[in-house]
């Protein structure tokens, strides 16, 4: 499968998120959403998969879970914003999920890909909404297939 992850939107689909995302299985979204109209966006390239964070409120908060748990090819994958833990290394959020084989998260605004001795991926997006704290906005895209550790990378969204 092809995954398109994403965090941090603050109420922005970029141009380039279309380009990037095209031809995705699917698509998910870490947290920061900034509005139910980027769900709907998204959903026209992908299903979404998605997670409230800290700046989402209302009925946002209400339709979407502080964790999401999902499993592809045979991968435990786990999407959060992260806010909600005393901290987002790698390591604590291996401590906080311990099964899972794949953790996505965002909040911090940095791309992250980090392979941990246990084979577990733990990735960060970055924010793919308006730049913000001097950075360039991100997305991943990530690829599975049973059997094979899954091959990730970070995309510049123009």
């Amino acid at each position: 499968m092809r995954l398109g992850l994403i965090a941090d939107t603050h109420g922005v689909v970029r141009a380039g998120v279309h380009e990037l995302f095209r031809g995705v299985d699917l698509i998910l979204h870490a947290g920061d959403v900034g509005g139910a109209e980027v769900l709907d966006e998204l959903e026209l390239l992908a299903p979404v998969t998605a997670v409230y964070g800290n700046v989402d409120a209302g009925p946002l908060r209400q339709r979407l879970p502080q964790v999401a748990e999902v499993e592809i090819d045979g991968f435990a994958m786990v999407v959060t914003h992260g806010d909600q833990l005393a901290s987002r290394r790698p390591e604590a959020l291996k401590e906080a999920f311990p099964k899972a084989d794949v953790i996505v998260f965002g909040h911090t605004h940095r791309p992250l890909i980090r392979d941990l001795p246990d084979f577990t991926v733990v990735v960060n997006p970055g924010a793919a909404g308006a730049a913000r704290f001097g950075l360039e906005p991100s997305v991943a895209i990530m690829e599975t297939e049973p059997g094979i550790p899954p091959r990730v990378r970070i995309v510049p969204v123009r």
